[in-house]
């Protein structure tokens, strides 16, 4: 059975509702991303930040999986197929994917601010003075800017064995994710599924210039030939 391996980012998420941040000039909506997605923002206003994921969870909570996620569950019943997602919703999930790595964390999901393995399940509030049970305040389990990325040299074995790859919903430009494309073997089918595309087609890369849910229909009907 043939692997393939799929590097979805935010425009896979804002089919369904989800916004981002990249489009307002970095600002996430109203703040400056540096004020809510890094360890100094949390140090300096934690209130601030954990009231804006609890807004974001909540979000998350009230829309659900589009076609493009879909699709790409149905491609578990001819392939072994492993998503490697920049995103943080379980939307990949909630559309049937089995196999889904979180480069950036889960928003549905909590940890210790004493431990980056105490990890729970979290699908409520998060406020000062909820704690872990060794008695720490917990956080989102959120891989905020300067943290490191724990699931990224999984992700590289990952991409090591693909013998077809899909790249949706995200311009494959922000690092440590932007490299995974390197460690997928050489001459290996690509699709780039993008809106306003950075490139163009060649040799084993088909470039589609279309929104997360068309393009990957595209694909879809495509591999359904192969």
């Amino acid at each position: 059975m043939k692997h393939i391996v799929v590097l979805t980012g935010a425009g896979i998420s804002a089919e369904s509702g989800i916004k981002t941040f990249r489009d307002a000039d970095g600002l996430w909506e109203g703040h400056d991303v540096m004020d809510v997605a890094t360890p100094e923002g949390f140090a300096k206003n934690p209130s601030l930040v954990l009231d804006f994921y609890n807004q974001r969870r909540k979000q998350l909570l009230e829309v659900a999986p589009n076609q493009a996620h879909f699709d790409l569950a149905a491609l578990e019943k001819d392939f072994k197929v492993s998503i490697i997602t920049q995103n943080v919703d379980d939307l990949h999930e909630r559309a049937g994917s089995s196999k889904v790595i979180h480069l950036h964390g889960e928003l549905l999901k909590a940890r210790s601010t004493h431990s980056d393995t105490d990890i729970m399940d979290c699908q409520t509030d998060i406020l000062l003075g909820d704690l872990c049970k060794n008695g720490h305040q917990i956080r989102p389990h959120i891989v905020w800017f300067g943290e490191d990325v724990p699931m990224i040299e999984k992700a590289m074995a990952i991409c090591e064995t693909a013998d077809l790859l899909i790249i949706i919903g995200t311009s494959m430009q922000v690092y440590p994710a932007a490299g995974l494309m390197h460690y997928v073997p050489e001459q290996t089918p690509t699709y780039f599924i993008d809106p306003k595309p950075n490139v163009k087609s060649q040799k084993h890369l088909s470039v589609i210039a279309e929104n997360a849910t068309i393009g990957m229909r595209k694909v879809f009907e495509l591999l359904k030939t192969v």
